[in-house]
């Protein structure tokens, strides 16, 4: 596995490098080309966070983990990751059939996934989308006490998602079409 890393709000040592290489080369049986992944390091108030992205050719696996120790967050990252693989196996086979990235014998087996195991949509909601500003998303989304809000923003006349982070600020999804 080809691993960038990069550190917000800190600085990756090379010890870190080389314990996140050690714990990632366990996913390496799980795909048979080099496979590129960005791994990101980062501190937010007394949590150590990890977050990984593998690019796969018409797909992205992302796992991200945050414990107040930073080879705990590494650990934990790596094990979501197996496990994200490991639960979409059947979804990663027929979508790379034709790729030969992924090693599907080093995968066990999932057993049968019931009808009821599948998600499926239980609720439509049908809504009206009036003009507002950023600020005035951000009032209704705290009024609602959602964690997201759908908005028309007046200023560029484009449709956007207001989320809630977990941080406790905001983020903005702007479509490009």
């Amino acid at each position: 596995m080809l691993l960038t890393f990069t550190g917000k709000n800190m600085q990756v040592t090379e010890s870190m490098k080389e314990i996140a290489e050690k714990k990632f080369s366990k996913l390496d049986k799980y795909f048979k080309d080099d496979v590129a992944a960005r791994v990101t390091f980062s501190t937010q108030r007394s949590l150590q966070k990890v977050e990984v992205t593998i690019d796969l050719p018409g797909t992205l696996i992302r796992a991200e983990e945050a414990t107040h120790d930073m080879y705990q967050s590494i650990d934990k990252v790596v094990d979501v990751l197996a496990r994200q693989i490991r639960k979409h196996k059947t979804k990663l086979q027929q979508k790379h059939q034709a790729n030969e990235t992924i090693r599907f014998e080093n995968i066990p087996v999932m057993e049968e996934v019931q009808e009821e195991d599948i998600p499926k949509i239980v609720k439509t909601k049908n809504f009206t989308l009036g003009p507002m500003t950023k600020e005035e998303a951000i009032l209704q989304i705290e009024l609602l006490g959602h964690d997201f809000f759908i908005f028309f923003d007046d200023s560029d006349e484009l449709v956007k998602v207001l989320y809630k982070r977990k941080d406790g600020n905001y983020g903005l999804l702007v479509p490009e079409v």
